[in-house]
């Protein structure tokens, strides 16, 4: 798993790591089983939550953690992907693992794949997923928070024992390796429902709901339906939807049996953040937002509206080709007085220039050839802390887009590349 690099030279743990990404998707869990066997079977002593959807998983895990960790719960939370920093993956008790722990988790990885023949290597993926549940296991968790990476059935995290799983909204994404329809989405989503072990499902399209039911027929787990949120303004995370989430997570909760205290649960959820997920910066005048399904844009709009009313932004857009780009501004230009095309920093990412042929007929539209470049021009984003005048600004379209933002905030020029 060294080859990529010239010879003689020694990679760093973490760097070893990422250049596994090269590998891609590869369905299965065979490889996993391997990698969990490898290493001990750290996951067998584990209790976790499992959520799994298309969008909301990450702040469902992120309320339910917080409520947790507000209740004295000793917590892991395995999230992807990362924004900036690769330890964002991997939180004990709401912090980032130490770079310590983590390289000598990797160092662990390392040992435990030598020998694995080329068609049996892990992928970038659940490499990563037996490195958080080697550290939870190794730092004692009292409860681990597992989101899916992509889907269910065959997602690596499938195979940590679970005490309650949930189901976030199942919208049309990555259909390439999920199906082409929501209940085929929703069958695959539906694969980490165990017998006897309860899954909390968030509203749903009928399609994908009758599909979700069927599959917990089939393998005789206990469904509950969440049929009402909590109220938008006693949460951390804006929004209305976030409602919805909340009450998803706190319902997963109480069916795993951890029964935080009422005052933990309000806790918990009022101290809740999430990067990227309606994120505001620069003094309030800048908004982040991964938006990068068109379910999750119309999930924005709704937001923008809330917390702005008729209020219209500078949207600075940037996408991935195999996200349908020009469907996510369709939907998200009816909030925008102006819309700034930028490049993805992908390989996957559509050319802005590309966009700029087909798309925005109904707002002015200029093409930048960075985020920084657009962000300096509208924002004064390295200037004086005394803004310009304008509307506010909304970054939105791609997490790796979001990513670049944040690393551009806090200083550090660009962002971790990831899957």
């Amino acid at each position: 798993m060294t080859g990529c690099f010239p010879k003689g030279a020694l990679p760093t743990p973490l760097e070893w790591l990422l250049a596994a990404q090269e590998r891609g998707v590869q369905p299965g869990l065979g490889r996993m089983r391997n990698l969990l066997r490898a290493l001990g079977n750290p996951e067998q002593g584990l209790r976790c939550l499992h959520v799994a959807g298309t969008n909301g998983k990450g702040s469902v895990c992120a309320f339910a953690e917080s409520v947790l960790r507000a209740d004295g719960y000793h917590t892991g939370l395995f999230t992807s992907p990362h924004l900036v920093s690769f330890d964002e993956r991997i939180r004990i008790d709401g912090l980032p693992v130490g770079s310590g722990d983590l390289d000598e988790g990797i160092r662990r990885l390392q040992q435990a794949t030598r020998g694995c023949t080329a068609g049996g290597l892990p992928t970038f993926f659940e490499l990563v997923t037996a490195l958080g549940l080697d550290l939870f296991a190794r730092a004692g968790c009292d409860v681990v928070i597992l989101e899916t990476g992509m889907g269910g059935r065959l997602d690596a995290t499938n195979l940590a024992p679970k005490i309650a799983c949930a189901i976030t909204p199942i919208a049309l994404d990555h259909t390439e390796w999920l199906g082409e329809t929501l209940g085929e989405i929703a069958r695959e989503k539906a694969g980490i429902f165990l017998p006897g072990i309860p899954a909390i499902l968030a509203p749903q399209e009928l399609e994908a709901l009758e599909c979700l039911h069927a599959v917990a027929r089939e393998r005789s787990t206990p469904c509950f339906s969440v049929t009402e949120p909590l109220a938008p303004s006693s949460l951390g995370l804006a929004g209305p939807h976030q409602g919805w989430n909340a009450a998803v997570a706190v319902s997963l909760l109480d069916a795993g049996g951890l029964k935080p205290s009422r005052e933990a649960i309000r806790a918990g959820l009022a101290a809740v953040s999430w990067p990227g997920r309606f994120q505001r910066l620069h003094g309030g005048r800048l908004v982040l937002d991964g938006a990068h399904n068109a379910h999750a844009a119309r999930q924005l709009v709704t937001t923008w509206r809330s917390e702005y009313g008729a209020q219209r932004c500078r949207l600075v857009f940037g996408a991935l080709a195999d996200k349908d780009p020009l469907a996510l501004l369709s939907e998200l230009e009816v909030i925008a007085e102006e819309v700034l095309l930028v490049p993805v920093a992908s390989p996957r990412a559509v050319n802005p220039a590309d966009l700029a042929r087909n798309g925005c007929p109904l707002v002015p539209w200029r093409v930048f050839g960075g985020l920084k470049e657009a962000l300096n021009e509208i924002l004064d984003f390295e200037g004086s802390s005394d803004a310009p005048d304008g509307p506010p600004v909304l970054v939105a379209g791609s997490l790796f887009l979001v990513g670049e933002a944040l690393a551009l905030h806090a200083g550090t020029g660009v962002a971790a590349r990831s899957q």
